[in-house]
């Protein structure tokens, strides 16, 4: 059995330390950050915004040691400067109007082309990179895996608050990511080179210079061998982040099993994916979503168990049975946005929900 390779990149928030409200203050953590962590800390293009990435990892066990590691690294790297970090899709109360772009000849020719489309595009996610075999393989097998963007999304939502106030929202921030262009559900292609052929026409007709303009929700990586999942907003803690990893390295394994049997899971069209999309966002875990082969609505937890249940017989395989079990934990606590409105419910306080978000970000460092 191949071994399906894990990138995790985390976008994280820097905050005051005594307001607790986002700080555009990255130039510094980053400076002393890059002694130690070289590629794996990066800029963004607000200054409140610091992207860690781990490096290849072979399993999930060493996806968990990066992603605990650099979330220690960053914390004392804030810490050092008298700041905060905390994991969330977006920050319950700041404005964006209030943070500084950093300066960059590719951020400005974003906010040149988009305006304040770009400049208020100020959200958090979590991407994960599992390695695929070949290209084609992989255009194949992001067909099938698109159906399974929604469950995904739905175990992820972390950002029900926009600027002070409650959305109606799990996920407020797929709303806001909406505005650029080459987001959402990917369609479908009939191969690679087909996949190749659209980029090539953006690239010549000057809508993008390369195929990382492609923000969908899981695309095939322009320059690594590897298939994207972009949907997930930042999660608060480890556990749940290699979860969702071992979810989504399990879900690629199985696809790729199938299609090697010249078996494999029906495919869906995007704009039928597109509802269960807007049911994560709006409702999380407690979303009903629609099974399409049944052609009913089905709760989601449901759902979850009979994708336990299809990716069980790799999970062996990948060695990640603890990890992938942690779903259950997650469907009982609430995903990171019913624990925010949790405490917001509680005491009314928008920056007691912050500080909430701080020490979960640290739970089990």
């Amino acid at each position: 059995m191949e071994k399906f390779t894990l990138g995790i990149e985390e976008e994280f928030q820097i905050l005051d330390g005594d307001s607790l409200m986002l700080r555009s203050q990255m130039s510094k953590i980053i400076q002393d950050g890059q002694i130690i962590l070289k590629e794996r800390i990066k800029q963004e293009m607000h200054q409140s915004v610091v992207e860690m990435g781990t490096n290849i990892c072979e399993n999930i066990q060493q996806a968990r040691d990066e992603v605990s590691y650099l979330r220690q690294q960053i914390i004392a790297l804030a810490g050092n400067e008298g700041l905060k970090v905390a994991a969330a899709g977006t920050h319950p109360c700041s404005h964006w109007r209030d943070q500084l772009i950093t300066p960059d000849p590719r951020y400005d020719q974003l906010i040149e082309e988009m305006k304040d489309v770009a400049r208020s595009n100020l959200i958090f996610g979590m991407h994960v990179h599992v390695g695929i075999p070949n290209r084609e393989e992989g255009m194949q097998i992001m067909n099938v895996a698109r159906y399974f963007l929604p469950h995904l999304y739905a175990l992820s939502t972390n950002s029900p608050f926009w600027e002070g106030h409650e959305t109606g929202f799990k996920s407020f921030r797929s709303k806001i990511f909406d505005k650029f262009p080459r987001t959402g559900i990917p369609p479908y292609f009939s191969n690679v080179e087909e996949y190749d052929r659209f980029i090539n026409v953006l690239v010549k007709t000057g809508c993008i210079d390369n195929g990382k303009k492609i923000w969908w929700d899981l695309r095939l990586h322009p320059f690594y061998p590897t298939v994207e999942f972009r949907i997930c907003d930042m999660m608060m803690t480890v556990d749940e982040v290699i979860c969702v990893a071992a979810l989504m390295q399990c879900i690629i394994a199985k696809l790729i099993k199938l299609h090697r049997k010249n078996q494999s899971f029906r495919t869906y069209r995007r704009v039928l994916i597109n509802e269960n999309k807007w049911r994560a966002g709006r409702y999380g875990i407690e979303a009903k979503l629609i099974d399409f082969g049944k052609e009913a609505e089905v709760p989601f937890k449901s759902l979850m168990i009979e994708l336990l249940d299809f990716i069980d017989d790799v999970v062996v395989d990948m060695g990640c049975r603890a990890e992938v079990n942690y779903v259950y934990q997650m469907l009982e606590q609430g995903s990171g946005a019913d624990r925010q409105l949790k405490v917001f419910r509680e005491t009314g306080d928008l920056v007691k929900v912050v500080d909430y978000i701080i020490c979960e970000t640290s739970k089990g460092l």
